[in-house]
């Protein structure tokens, strides 16, 4: 194929007929299954199983909202959205794209029979995209920046017993501004797709005690038999300075009295091994656990260990497997992944985790087992979940089914040029080479919006530290806001130890992070040999759009197919090409991808999961 062909085919859709592009509802079964049954209240289940607790309530469901021209609470409500899908989703209800300069509000009641002594209140969002401010009886209770990542705020100084009233305020500058976006596009088409606002994870309340459990880090020491684990209270002092709420001056009060702490530890339901201390809230608690008889955690076999820590008057319960990821020479000397000081091949799939629905909200628990599910049916045994966070209990079916995971970090910027980022490295390999903090160059000029990604790196490895199947972060792709790789990675590299990095995913190689990740399309698929595992982590692509799974007439991919049997015997020439180069080197693969995302045709999915491609 000529360079302008491939320029062509990456710039511009291709359509199946000569229509203007006319786009189409699509609907999963489960989320056919939300529309004739009228549900209200979806994603049910816990949302956190890595950190569980029993006396919690969902508030998912319908809310009151409201989309202004400014900052002021509306008098008037436009109307009722199903909460927690966007707006901008079937599923809402609401159909209606947030603008930057718009204010997207939401209100429910939140009834309370009565207020327990020497209990707080805590509300936890799993996301919300982009910025938000948070009332209770309208007062203000916390905000939050980052449109992927968790947050917890304390109610309890604002409630009352009775009817309560919950507010927030949102807005969202989408790509157009250098805020942490994903592949979400004000003006979708191609690769990028329609961008999204407002709550779009489960939003829960739960009970606590006055000192209680506020985080927990769980790390497996494979290679002595033991389990560390980390118990952090809300007493803790946070970078040496008193908190001035009044929970700050509670815990200042009670900070320096003990209190009982109890683990248990279980194998399968036989408890293993019980421990009892008594710490001090004010301090982090390590508690080191031998592991008898120690099970490992892989893909084939992927083994749990069950949790039960008692804080006081706080219980949650968790899990954990025991593994461990390295890089290490072959019988050959060649550098390769390991997975329990074992040489692994990973072969990955690239999941974006859209649905026509509801976008990046999971239609339901299901949805995210099939989709896992699915993958692994296909000879896959791992994920690169793109450009995403998904909901944590995503994590956990990984994790319990036997799905590695490579996570990228959320992608910001100003707008990218990708003409000189994108395209043209696809196809000159030579312009992949290193380009070291050029930041006009990778759309990273804005030092503030380079301040906000390391930020927003950091609460994602810690809110995702102690998912087993997680085995690589990946902190950049194709150029897209890159900067400082080499800073980032040490920066990573000081948080998590546990797990390899790939820095740079594609190109605009730094020479940071544990592997040497390319993306190959349009070219002979090749393994290259160094000091690092060599990985191509993005490859294929080759599209076939089915009739009546469509979203849209026009579609995009790299090579187009017409029917089923020239899609599969283009596929299986990868296949045979991918088992050749494990032989010469290549370590891990990472085909494009699981399934069809709105004008991208090229998933072994349709968009709505109702035909297999493959």
């Amino acid at each position: 194929m000529k360079i302008r062909e491939i320029l062509e085919t990456l710039q511009f859709n291709k359509k199946l007929d000569k229509s203007d592009g006319k786009r189409h509802q699509l609907l999963t079964e489960w989320g056919e299954h939300i529309v004739q049954e009228q549900t209200e209240i979806v994603l049910t289940e816990y949302p956190r199983p890595q950190m569980a607790r029993k006396n919690y309530t969902i508030l998912n469901g319908i809310w009151k909202y409201a989309i202004t021209g400014d900052d002021v609470r509306p008098v008037l409500w436009d109307g009722e959205i199903r909460v927690p899908f966007s707006p901008e989703t079937y599923l809402s209800g609401v159909q209606r794209q947030l603008k930057p300069d718009e204010y997207l509000w939401y209100e429910r009641r939140l009834e309370i029979d009565r207020i327990p002594k020497e209990k707080r209140l805590l509300l936890n969002f799993g996301a919300c995209d982009e910025r938000c401010r948070v009332y209770v009886n309208d007062a203000l209770a916390g905000t939050h920046a980052g449109g992927y990542q968790a947050f917890t705020i304390d109610i309890t100084p604002y409630i009352q017993a009775g009817k309560n009233t919950l507010r927030l305020c949102v807005q969202d500058k989408s790509d157009t501004s250098y805020h942490g976006r994903g592949k979400q596009m004000l003006k979708n088409g191609g690769m990028f797709y329609t961008a999204q606002s407002g709550l779009w994870q489960t939003v829960w309340c739960e009970w606590v005690p006055e000192i209680y459990i506020q985080e927990l880090r769980i790390t497996p020491d494979y290679d002595n038999d033991n389990v560390m684990i980390e118990v952090t209270s809300n007493q803790v002092v946070l970078n040496g300075k008193e908190e001035l709420s009044e929970q700050g001056i509670r815990a200042k009060s009670q900070g320096s009295a003990e209190i009982p702490c109890k683990i248990l530890l279980f194998d399968k339901n036989r408890l293993a091994d019980e421990r009892k201390i008594m710490v001090l809230p004010k301090e982090k608690t390590i508690i080191k656990i031998k592991i008898a008889d120690k099970k490992s955690w892989t893909p084939e076999n992927p083994f749990l260990y069950d949790i039960r820590i008692v804080y006081g008057e706080d219980m949650v319960e968790s899990y954990f497997g025991m593994r461990c990821f390295t890089a290490e020479p072959d019988r050959d000397g060649i550098p390769r992944l390991c997975l329990n000081h074992k040489p692994y091949f990973q072969k990955g799939i690239l999941d974006q985790g859209y649905y026509p629905e509801s976008l990046l909200t999971p239609v339901s628990d299901e949805a995210m087992i099939f989709d896992i599910k699915t993958a692994k049916s296909k000879g896959y045994n791992m994920i690169r979940k793109h450009c995403k966070i998904e909901p944590m209990r995503w994590y956990y079916h990984c994790d319990r089914l036997g799905m590695l995971v490579w996570q990228d970090m959320i992608n910001g910027g100003t707008t990218y040029n990708l003409v000189k980022t994108c395209y043209i490295p696809t196809v000159l390999f030579p312009l992949r080479h290193k380009r070291d903090n050029d930041y006009g160059y990778t759309s990273r000029a804005d030092k503030n919006g380079r301040e906000e990604w390391k930020k927003e790196c950091v609460e994602t490895i810690n809110q995702l530290y102690n998912c087993t199947s997680i085995c690589m972060w990946v902190l950049f792709n194709e150029g897209w806001g890159q900067f400082d790789a080499k800073e980032n990675t040490d920066m990573v590299r000081a948080i998590d130890s546990t797990r390899m990095i790939d820095a740079h995913s594609g190109w605009f190689d730094q020479d940071a992070g544990d592997v040497k990740s390319e993306h190959i399309y349009f070219f002979e698929l090749i393994a290259k040999k160094g000091k690092k595992p060599y990985v191509i982590s993005e490859f294929g692509g080759i599209s076939l759009a089915v009739k009546d799974h469509i979203y849209s007439e026009r579609y995009f991919g790299y090579g187009n197919h017409s029917d089923m049997e020239t899609l599969r015997g283009a596929y299986n020439v990868f296949e045979k090409r991918i088992e050749e180069l494990k032989r010469e080197g290549l370590c891990a693969s990472v085909y494009t991808q699981l399934t069809d995302i709105e004008e991208e045709t090229n998933g072994i999915m349709t968009y709505d999961r109702r035909v297999l491609k493959l």
